[in-house]
């Protein structure tokens, strides 16, 4: 791949339009597949209880397969088709950040049994549990930007 030798203008409205296109889509197939519902996610976590429920299994099975796919037919274009080049992340390492967001995220997934796409998708039905868990996300978010940035000064 090779990114800069191709001047391109960067096109927002179309950028955004795509984004906007893609994460409805993404909301529509969280809602038919059953996602946005938190007892899906503590069913599919419950292996002990006798009502493991393997659905959740077969979303992430077939988010994995659309994204190597699309992946691989994507970056074999030279530029991306809204932008000038690709944004694609840089960082390899695994620091103490990395492992302490993964593992909030984690605990909080397993116990309120939304995680942010479908937290964010459940909203639009003004289900009680979504709208707590999304009002304490956003507190969590606004939490860690102040102490992220009283710890940088």
């Amino acid at each position: 791949m090779q990114y800069d030798t191709v001047e391109k203008k960067e096109n927002k409205v179309a950028q955004y339009g795509a984004a906007f296109f893609v994460g409805l889509l993404f909301a529509l197939g969280l809602g038919i597949s059953g996602m946005t519902l938190p007892s899906k996610v503590i069913g599919f976590l419950d292996f002990t209880g006798g009502a493991w429920d393997p659905a959740l299994a077969f979303v992430m099975l077939g988010g994995v397969l659309v994204y190597a796919v699309g992946f691989r037919v994507v970056t074999k274009r030279e530029t991306p088709i809204f932008a000038a080049k690709f944004s694609l992340p840089t960082r390899t390492d695994i620091d103490f950040r990395l492992m302490g967001g993964a593992t909030l995220f984690g605990l909080g997934w397993g116990l309120g049994g939304f995680c942010p796409g479908p937290a964010l998708t459940s909203v639009t039905t003004f289900a009680p549990q979504a709208l707590v868990f999304v009002a304490a996300m956003f507190a969590g978010m606004l939490l860690f930007a102040g102490a992220d940035k009283a710890l940088k000064r």
